[in-house]
Order: C-alpha cells, then structure tokens, then sequence
C-alpha cells in the first residue's frame, strides 16, 4: 500500500455511513467535490475499488465493507485512548452526538441541551432526533435515547424515564363532534397514524395495534407532522403528553379511560461511556428527567428546569 492521509479514512467512514457524499459533506463541514477528490485518492492508494457510486448513492463494494470493519475497529481504539490516556482533564471538551427520537430530541431534550451546553461550552452536542434508530454500531451517535431497549452487551444501558400517550385532538374538531364518553367511541372518528410499514421500533403505538377499528385519514413517519395535522383540525392522534400537553389548542381526548405508557431508554457503546464529556452529559440527562417526571407522564403542562 502507498503512504495515503490518514484523514481520508474519516472521510470514507462518513460516507459508508451516510451511503451519500452530499450528507457526509454536510456531517464533516467538507465541499461534495473535496468528498469525492479523497475518496478517489484513498481509492488509489489502497489500490481498490471502494464504492458503487448512483444516483441513489454510494454503496460499499467488498473491498469497502472489508475496510469499514477495520477502520470501525481502530475508531473504537482511539476512543478508548482518549478515554483512558488523556482522562479527565480534557474529557469535558470536545463533541458529543446524541441521537433521539424525533418528538423527545426537538420539544423534550433541544431546550435542556441548550442549558447543557451553557454549562459546559468548551463541549458541543450534535443532536439527532430522527423518526428512526440511530445505529451505535456504526457510529452514528456517541449516545442515544430509544423506545425499545437494547439487547446487546456491547452497550451500556439505563432506563431513562417513563412517558405517557393520549388520544389528542383540536378543540374546534371536538367542537364539531358528538361527545365522546367512552374508548369504543373512538373508532368512528378520523385519525393521525403512523405509516405501519415504516414503524421503526416495536414500542410505537400505532392504530392497528391499539385501535384496530379505527380508519387513518392521514399518515407520517413524523410525529411532529401527526401533532400539526392534529392541530389543524384533521383529527385525532396518539401523541406523547409531553409534545401535546403544551399546546393551548390540543385537548387530551379520554384521559382517565386511556393508560398508554412507554419508556425510554439511554445508551452507549461502553467505551464511549467512560469518557468524561459522555459521563456529563449522562448524569445531565437524568437529573433533567427525575425532575420532570410528572411533565412527562402528562400530570403537569410545565417544563421544569435545573438550576
């Protein structure tokens, strides 16, 4: 092999990652064009074919998928060497990427990060609520909060909190429509849903699974797009207490007959567990949510803050 830029390798694992050199530039703060130059310049100097390159995106070739398992190898390493040889002193510097999913990262956890980062400034958090699980294997994130807990032991896991959902609809639909007095009533009215064959995780309550009976008007991958159909008068969704409770024109439909409740869990690899910044933020977290149990079980409106 050619001596080649050791960054390169960075570059490559971006793009393995984003199977696109337009999302991986955006992840790096790199130009398309200086993406694809160093991807062809460590092409040549491994002597390989990495990707098939298409319109739909960059796709790892066997020589690709045999560098990805090396080059995720020595990023758990120098993980390790930051945790365990620079320590304490620099470990609360530095970037953390937390990925969520899309309703708890942007209404629960983008107000408190900002406090965080207050906190801490010489750290920056990338936050990444997305309507999908972050992958910790590949290194999508340094730390993530699910819905469904993991299974592997490679990852340090913690129950986080307990959340609860109710059916919620605008007062003007509710207006419009005869009482509704009991659970079965529901079945008759227009809903919000998710997209059944795009659930991404077995701990989302969907209509099929909850309310077979009732017919979707409209559905979406994205909570945040259910609670503004909801809002616009369409109907009626499951939403999370904590997104819906605060909007002045929701009205939690049935909240004594209804008790859906979920957890979330927070996770890491265990190497980047030990690392000082990671600790931080984690030990944040929870106090964050001990202090809003009663928020995120629907029992208050009010966000509390840390001091």
């Amino acid at each position: 092999m050619n001596p080649f830029d050791w960054d390169n390798l960075r570059v490559f694992l971006a793009v393995a990652r984003a199977r696109s050199a337009l999302e991986a530039s955006s992840a790096l703060g790199l130009n398309q064009s200086t993406i694809s130059r160093r991807l062809h310049r460590l092409e040549e100097d491994i002597g390989a074919k990495l990707f098939h390159r298409s319109s739909q995106g960059h796709y790892l070739t066997s020589a690709g998928h045999r560098l990805l398992e090396y080059v995720e190898q020595l990023e758990s390493t120098l993980a390790a060497v930051e945790s365990e040889v620079f320590g304490d002193d620099m470990a609360l510097t530095g970037d953390i990427r937390l990925g969520s999913t899309e309703g708890f990262g942007s209404f629960f956890l983008a107000p408190h990060l900002a406090h965080f980062c207050t906190r801490h400034p010489a750290i920056t958090v990338d936050l990444l609520p997305m309507p999908r699980h972050v992958n910790l294997s590949k290194r999508e994130a340094d730390a993530s909060i699910t819905i469904d807990r993991p299974t592997t032991d490679s990852f340090v896991t913690s129950k986080l909190a307990e959340y609860r959902l109710l059916p919620y609809a605008s007062a003007a639909y509710l207006q419009q429509q005869p009482v509704i007095e009991r659970v079965s009533d529901l079945a008759s009215h227009r809903w919000v849903d998710y997209v059944d064959d795009q659930l991404f995780a077995d701990q989302q309550v969907s209509l099929r699974q909850w309310l077979p009976a009732a017919r979707p008007f409209l559905r979406s991958t994205s909570v945040i797009a259910q609670m503004q159909a909801v809002r616009s008068g369409l109907g009626i969704a499951v939403l999370p207490c904590f997104m819906a409770s605060a909007q002045q024109d929701l009205v939690a439909v049935l909240p004594d007959a209804v008790d859906l409740t979920r957890s979330f869990w927070l996770v890491a690899p265990a190497e980047r567990r030990e690392l000082a910044r990671i600790k931080a933020l984690w030990d944040y977290l929870r106090q964050v949510v001990e202090l809003n149990r009663d928020f995120l079980m629907g029992r208050s409106s009010e966000m509390a803050w840390l001091p």
